[in-house]
């Protein structure tokens, strides 16, 4: 029979996700096959599984660190939050409906069945499946019809490590009143406490660990130190969109936008040595960068007018027209084209949107979502002949009148590109390393600067070291015995 156990938090970003993704990665090296499991997911960052369904990138993490597939059935909610009390709902990785906050509430428990028929299905073929909550586990007003926290320990009979986040400062306090604000029988299914991302002498500590023990009558099975490992992260509220990533002398500015979704794929971008990669949501920061990035989004329309509203739009406009490339991804792409039209209201109320007139080509949405994976080669322009993966999340479709981008496999024409302003709509492509180097060497050229890096690492081969440098650190950190005696009943 599978054995679980489940990793909830005392807030959202205390860590959740990546201690899970160090749990698979340590038991797959003990020799387990484990599965991760998220009944219900929030986030915009989402990826397409091989079978073309969509799930949170989360989860696809922990899969690549348990060493297996992704699988909508570990994430078989997902919400994409379109507005601040609105989401679009994914059930089994297909788009369901559209919900406000309420709605989905009154409604969620309903799915239910199709929960925990996932989570049985998963149970069947793995040995472990490590569970993870979602923000805190101890949100009393959200408690009734609870689906991913308590309420789903309950449903499977899962042990609970509670894990609070030091680096904001008040670990004990979130610790002692989460446990504290839990009925007895949930309290009961705790089975250890985390302290997560510590950076001093751990020796300090000492007596404050004995002291939370005693106060909730809970073990302290370790304290994870700030880990500094390149692991993907699961919303664009991370604090890496808070600050520039690389001190290359090649500048990268990414707009970030309200509604940003799969903000990972500028991630190898800043990696590399010769990038400096800055994240910007004011005008008068923008500046003459060397190349600017539009990301996908999860509200074209609405992020298009505050980019129109705050000055951004023009600006870009004025650095394309002076040269400066452009690469617009999914909603970027859509953006950067003549006109945005939405006959079915798919995107909100306006049914025509000019757009910023920089590529040839007119999008129309449609409530038909795109979900696939594809290789593709660039077709036309400076990076032409380069090859990479990617995958297409997005509603639309983008009639092109001018050059495309790349060409797809089986010989479609992909995306736009006029001059030195590109538009696809396949996230990921920086991914292979390939066109992370190209795109490199054609900035420096442009700059004058030499070319002074070494070729740049597939992905995934980067990815799963970082997946054995996170489990190393948090091997060493847990007391993996008394983890390993919860799993077993114990």
């Amino acid at each position: 029979m599978s054995r679980c156990i489940m990793v909830q938090g005392t807030m959202s970003g205390a860590g959740k996700s990546l201690l899970c993704a160090a749990l698979c990665r340590i038991l797959r090296q003990d020799g387990y096959r484990v599965a991760p499991f998220k009944s219900q997911n929030m986030a915009l960052n989402s990826g397409v599984t091989r079978d073309a369904l969509e799930m949170g990138r989360a989860q696809i993490v922990q899969a690549e660190a348990a060493g297996v597939e992704p699988d909508v059935r570990m994430n078989p909610i997902l919400l994409k939050p379109s507005s601040d009390t609105g989401s679009q709902v994914i059930v089994n990785g297909i788009a369901r409906a559209q919900m406000s906050a309420q709605e989905y509430f009154a409604c969620k428990t309903q799915l239910i069945p199709e929960v925990l028929a996932a989570y049985r299905s998963l149970a069947d073929e793995y040995d472990v499946i490590v569970i993870e909550g979602a923000g805190s586990c101890a949100e009393i007003n959200l408690r009734s019809g609870d689906i991913v926290n308590m309420g789903l320990a309950e449903l499977v009979d899962a042990p609970v490590l509670l894990t609070g986040d030091i680096d904001r400062g008040g670990v004990f306090a979130q610790l002692y009143g989460t446990v504290a604000l839990l009925p007895p029988e949930e309290r009961a299914r705790i089975r250890g406490l985390v302290i997560n991302k510590f950076r001093g002498d751990v020796g300090l500590l000492t007596p404050g660990l004995r002291r939370i023990e005693a106060l909730t009558g809970k073990p302290v099975l370790g304290v994870v130190p700030y880990l500094r490992v390149d692991v993907d992260d699961e919303d664009s509220l991370a604090p890496r969109l808070d600050s520039r990533r690389g001190g290359g002398a090649v500048d990268v500015a990414v707009l970030r936008l309200p509604h940003m979704s799969n903000f990972t794929d500028f991630a190898p971008l800043e990696s590399h040595p010769q990038l400096r990669v800055r994240y910007v949501e004011r005008a008068h920061v923008l500046g003459t960068p060397d190349l600017v990035l539009l990301p996908g989004t999860k509200s074209t329309t609405a992020d298009l007018l505050w980019l129109r509203q705050n000055g951004l739009e023009t600006l870009v406009q004025r650095l394309a027209s002076a040269g400066t490339p452009v690469l617009g991804i999914c909603g970027g792409y859509q953006m950067l084209g003549e006109t945005l039209l939405d006959p079915d209201g798919t995107e909100g109320a306006l049914p025509r949107l000019r757009g910023m007139g920089l590529l040839p080509c007119v999008t129309t949405f449609e409530a038909h979502k795109t979900l696939t994976r594809v290789r593709a080669t660039v077709a036309n322009g400076a990076l032409s002949g380069t090859t990479f993966e990617g995958y297409e999340i997005h509603t639309g479709v983008t009639q092109v009148r001018g050059a495309a981008f790349c060409r797809l496999e089986d010989g479609r024409a992909e995306g736009c590109c006029a001059g030195s302003v590109w538009g696809t709509y396949l996230h990921g492509l920086f991914d292979s390393g390939e066109m992370t180097d190209r795109l490199t060497a054609w900035l420096c050229a442009r700059k004058g600067i030499a070319v002074d890096a070494e070729p740049t690492e597939d992905r995934q081969v980067y990815r799963q070291r970082q997946y054995d440098l996170l489990a190393d650190g948090v091997r060493a950190a847990l007391d993996m015995d008394a983890v390993y005696r919860i799993l077993e009943g114990a």
